[in-house]
């Protein structure tokens, strides 16, 4: 990391980092779902366990194991159907939730619930581990300790996605907080958010393992 550090790596890597962070992708649309069905504190608590979450790829993948499973055609699938799954059984409850339309905090999970989930969720997606064994690689010096880079790059990442998330939860709660008087929309928003976590694990299950 030391070499790293004194050249314009680190500088490229941070600002691609960041620039990916705040590019919509699975993780924010499943984080401001969370939001929109269950308010802010469940957003914060699923932006948390996605963290978490990726931290799991990280640690994974600097000691190999993730290029183990994307390595194995039958690992690689298992991961992908356990993911896309767990993510459209949440959605089915959301939307089930949200035809009820009962009152905003009677279908609210719970945020430690909801941080279980936000774990689930992003260590079984595989797409995740590929984003890390492809991206942090061409900024790591291999005459350095490429375990030791790997872990910091892959935390730094992991806080600056996390950091976007709840950007994002604050963003949807406001959306939230101004449909909160009206019942009829905040199940329709529950049903939304239920519709775009079906949807994402839908788009799971077409991954395919890197070749």
């Amino acid at each position: 990391m030391t070499a790293l550090s004194a050249s314009p790596a680190l500088a490229v890597f941070l600002l691609a980092a960041l620039v990916i962070a705040l590019t919509p992708g699975p993780g924010i649309f499943y984080v401001g779902a969370r939001t929109l069905a269950g308010g802010r504190e469940e957003g914060l608590a699923s932006s948390l366990g996605t963290g978490l979450g990726g931290l799991v790829h990280v640690v994974a993948g600097a000691v190999g194991l993730s290029a183990l499973v994307m390595a194995s055609a039958e690992a690689f699938t298992a991961l992908k159907f356990i993911g896309a799954f767990y993510l459209i059984w949440l959605g089915i409850n959301a939307i089930r939730h949200g035809r009820a339309e009962a009152p905003p905090d009677v279908t609210a999970t719970g945020a430690r619930r909801a941080f279980r989930e936000g774990v689930l969720v992003e260590a079984t997606n595989p797409k995740t581990a590929v984003f890390f064994i492809a991206f942090i690689p061409q900024f790591i010096d291999p005459a350095a300790p490429v375990a030791l880079q790997f872990a910091a790059l892959g935390l730094v990442s992991v806080i600056l996605n996390t950091l976007a998330d709840v950007l994002v939860v604050f963003l949807a709660e406001r959306a939230r907080v101004a449909l909160i008087a009206h019942p009829r929309a905040i199940g329709r928003l529950r049903q939304g958010s239920g519709a775009v976590m079906v949807g994402l694990g839908a788009t799971l299950l077409f991954a395919r393992r890197p070749v």
